[in-house]
């Protein structure tokens, strides 16, 4: 065991099966460990690092910005807070924002403002229907938003107010639309949930079933926003407008900051209704203000589009070449293979040891999302690895 294996065992919750290297440097879209090793990373920092592992724009932007103003508290704002707030409604269909720290934070200010809006326009409505294998967060609440039952086994009795349902499926949602509710909220393509894609037409029946009835949509943006998928926002894709939207991830491109926006009419928030210590922190602003600058600048998103389908061409070709992958899906930079048997694991860590970083994302499956501006000739060779992986597997 290692010294750093040791640290952990002694002073890390036992929380989380972590991968049996040490990351000490990162560059585009490689890491590499304490022993100097390099692997190529189709994880990215778990979505995150969507201009890769310290891209320049970032570094520059944070050193500039903490040598300015670091914190100045919720009581005021700061200048990277509303540049950066003015640029996300100019490119969405939104007109407010609340930054947080986090996605699950972003996820419960949004469910706290179409509370809100129950309480006000809905006679106290009160419930958000969310689908079974989403994933919201791990407060509590947003646990009980997340339609995983291993998730939320451990934390019961969970807080009251969500209502699961399958995911795909607008009977479901019309069945679970009661008095009281307020919101259904959604993810455009399910990442954690293992990559899985709506049909063409589910998006949109949601949206007519929530304008029919009155109550919010909330697009879960957390994973897909910010060109995931090939295109700056998932809903741009399936021709309609949430209400409101939450972001995350990519957003900072490797710093910890979330998002919730919303539209005019749903924004009901009083003062005093929602707050945070470091919400709109002014560095993490500025960093991803950088970020989103050279996002629309040179037009990740579309080139994630274009990367994704060499990509999902690439996997296709394996899956027809080794009987044991039974599906390969996913939209833009975010995909999944999936197999015939619990292979995740094992095929993790030998992609591991040939240099290489994937996610076991559910027991048969393993999920790619790499840095957006991954080069064709970075998926070559992840897929060159992948293959010769595949190639040793005994089934």
């Amino acid at each position: 065991m290692s010294n750093w294996q040791e640290l952990e065992k002694k002073y890390l919750f036992n929380n989380a099966i972590r991968w049996p290297i040490l990351p000490v440097k990162g560059k585009g879209c490689y890491l590499w460990d304490e022993n100097g090793k390099k692997y190529l990373d189709l994880v990215g920092g778990w979505a995150v690092c969507s201009l890769g592992h310290c891209h320049p724009v970032m570094t520059k932007a944070l050193t500039k910005q903490a040598k300015k103003l670091v914190q100045c508290g919720p009581q005021s704002c700061n200048q990277p807070q509303l540049q950066l707030a003015e640029l996300l409604v100019k490119i969405s269909c939104f007109n407010r924002v609340f930054f947080s720290s986090s996605g699950a934070e972003a996820n419960e200010g949004a469910v706290k403002l179409a509370r809100r809006y129950g309480a006000i326009k809905l006679n106290g409505a009160f419930e958000t229907i969310t689908t079974y294998n989403s994933f919201h967060g791990r407060t509590l609440a947003m646990t009980a938003a997340t339609g995983q039952p291993h998730y939320q086994d451990a934390y019961k009795p969970l807080p009251v107010g969500f209502i699961n349902v399958s995911f795909n499926d607008i009977e479901a949602i019309k069945k679970a639309t009661t008095k009281d509710t307020c919101a259904v909220m959604v993810e455009p393509v399910q990442g954690e949930g293992g990559v899985n894609i709506p049909d063409e037409g589910y998006l949109k029946a949601v949206r007519q079933w929530c304008d029919e009835k009155g109550i919010l949509l909330i697009l879960d943006e957390v994973q897909t926003g910010i060109g995931r998928i090939g295109t700056m926002f998932g809903y741009q894709q399936y021709g309609i407008e949430p209400d409101i939207i939450t972001l995350a991830k990519g957003l900072g491109g490797g710093i910890p900051i979330g998002a919730f926006m919303a539209k005019e009419k749903c924004a009901v928030f009083v003062p005093g209704d929602h707050g945070g210590t470091y919400a709109s922190n002014p560095l993490m602003c500025a960093t991803a203000l950088a970020v989103m600058e050279y996002v629309i600048k040179h037009d990740i998103p579309g080139h994630a589009q274009k990367s994704g389908v060499y990509l999902l061409d690439g996997l296709n070709k394996l899956k027809s070449k080794y009987p044991f992958v039974t599906d390969v899906r996913g939209r833009g930079l975010l995909a999944a293979i999936e197999f015939n048997k619990n292979l995740a694991a094992a095929i993790k860590l030998t992609c591991i040891e040939n240099g290489l970083m994937v996610n076991d994302v559910k027991p048969n499956a393993v999920r790619v999302m790499p840095p957006l501006n991954i080069s064709k000739q970075e998926i070559d060779e992840a897929l060159g690895i992948l293959d010769k992986v595949f190639a040793d597997i005994k089934v």
